[in-house]
């Protein structure tokens, strides 16, 4: 699994973000456009883009992109 592929899903995932603008270190939960909705578009996302479902207390508990695409790792083996 990309990064930076990650990195630019999770943007477009997130109405209003500007491209570009995001890290691997980006908490996500500090975004001015992170709210429930969002977080229900990155579930959906998850599920879509990588075939792994996560639940909203594991993206609760999830700081930074970082955190997220560790999830999605642990999952897919």
């Amino acid at each position: 699994m990309d990064k930076q592929k990650f990195i630019d899903e999770f943007e477009l995932a997130l109405d209003g973000l500007e491209p570009g603008t995001l890290t691997m270190e980006t908490n996500f939960k500090e975004l001015e456009e992170w709210d429930s909705m969002q977080a229900l578009s990155i579930i959906a996302m998850v599920d879509a883009d990588y075939d792994t479902q996560i639940t909203a207390e594991e993206l609760k508990k999830s700081k930074t992109l970082q955190d997220i695409y560790d999830l999605i790792l642990a999952k897919k083996v």
